[in-house]
């Protein structure tokens, strides 16, 4: 039978082109209770990060071929690994070397030779923080929620779920690298939403048009890993008027009067857009009043904003 408390148990891939560094650090991990997959190349250790995804990676500096700095890099350019963090081992201890090993996107570094109390201390240390991130980005997908992290200096993206990433690319389609940056409108209201939440202000949400459809952006909080979280919300005419008549048991018509009254127009103004009379939409506007429970325009808009926002007119 297979050990479910293994198969469960915190995942950690160790790169080494040396069979007896494997297997002192493959034993020391695996009494500790994680499970281990090994890799002694640079192409063996990308395939099998992509394919097991591993919570922390543990990963030799120096290997023939392609050493572990250039492994680092592309783990760190794809969208699917970039995430993991990575703990180098190395026997170079200079400056320029420890600098490289951050540079290629290392979390940590332990230098040979390797005492395995310390790793473990390491990748305990680094699994604490993959742990909650991995619990985090499960919750967003399994509950279809539509969100990214943003590096606010450099425009890129570093995570988005799914729904997030299908917004995205609708929104933004033939536009390269979406994975990678997020465009520059997006990253020009990042940058300045931040500027206003430190100074203590808030700033308007980022609203994208297309067609009836708009995608809302809104700024949430920044985490420890100097990134903006921003939730993504689309909506739409369609939507709205659907909301609105099954919120308040509107007409069509009702709930087309209703809507442009959120939208501030006057009576002339509806009449016009719907092909009525000012007096056929007075008379409209009368049956949402007394459906909605209120005596003029301005409580009948806010009545309705407020059920907007609740949710009932937003798709994703």
């Amino acid at each position: 039978m297979p050990d479910f408390d293994r198969l469960n148990s915190d995942l950690v891939l160790i790169v080494d082109d040396i069979p007896e560094n494997l297997s002192v650090l493959h034993d020391a991990l695996d009494e500790s209770g994680y499970t281990v997959l090994v890799a002694t190349n640079g192409e063996t250790a990308l395939q099998r990060a992509r394919q097991s995804l591993p919570d922390v990676i543990l990963l030799d500096a120096m290997m023939p071929g392609m050493d572990g700095f250039e492994v680092a890099r592309r783990l760190k350019a794809d969208f699917t690994t970039r995430h993991i963090p990575i703990v180098f081992m190395t026997g170079l201890t200079e400056t320029e070397h420890v600098v490289a090993a951050f540079a290629a996107g290392g979390a940590d570094y332990v230098t040979k030779p390797i005492r395995p109390q310390e790793v473990l201390a390491r990748i305990a240390a680094h699994m604490q923080s993959a742990r909650l991130m991995k619990q985090a980005r499960s919750a967003l997908d399994a509950f279809g929620q539509a969100t990214l992290a943003i590096r606010p200096e450099s425009g890129r993206v570093v995570w988005q779920t799914p729904l997030a990433r299908k917004l995205m690319q609708s929104y933004f389609e033939g536009v390269e690298g979406l994975e990678d940056q997020a465009p520059p409108a997006v990253m020009a209201w990042v940058q300045s939403s931040g500027r206003a939440r430190g100074e203590g202000r808030e700033f308007p949400p980022l609203s994208l048009s297309q067609g009836a459809r708009r995608l809302i952006f809104t700024l949430h909080e920044r985490t420890g890993d100097d990134e903006w979280l921003v939730s993504l919300r689309e909506e739409s005419d369609a939507a709205v008027l659907d909301a609105l008549m099954g919120a308040f048991r509107l007409t069509t018509r009702e709930a087309e009067v209703l809507y442009w009254v959120i939208k501030g127009k006057t009576s002339p103004d509806i009449g016009e857009i719907l092909g009525s009379s000012p007096r056929t939409v007075n008379k409209h506007l009368e049956h949402v009043f007394a459906k909605l429970g209120v005596e003029n325009r301005t409580a009948a808009a806010s009545v309705a904003m407020a059920r907007i926002r609740a949710g009932g007119a937003s798709e994703g």
